[in-house]
């Protein structure tokens, strides 16, 4: 039997490593002052950032539920 930690642990590294990476990046475009916040388009371009990096692990981690709880029962759900 697979044990349920060894499923878990790629999204979690993935998300884990890449976040750091990601915010050490976003931290670095943000104290060089690439991207002044007081813009409003600098501002949309880091919600986009931000919000797009969310919105992919979200469809990310719904595609890992559902391969790991609806698929293995046909489509009926766990039970």
């Amino acid at each position: 039997m697979i044990s349920a930690v060894s499923i878990w642990m790629p999204l979690i590294y993935q998300y884990g490593v890449g976040g750091v990476v990601f915010l050490i990046g976003l931290t670095l475009v943000l104290r060089s002052q690439a991207c002044d916040i007081r813009r409003r388009s600098d501002r949309f371009w880091l919600f986009v950032v931000v919000g797009g990096m969310a919105l992919y692990f979200g469809v990310h981690l719904a595609v890992y539920l559902l391969a790991l709880y609806v698929l293995p029962h046909g489509g009926r759900g766990v039970g």
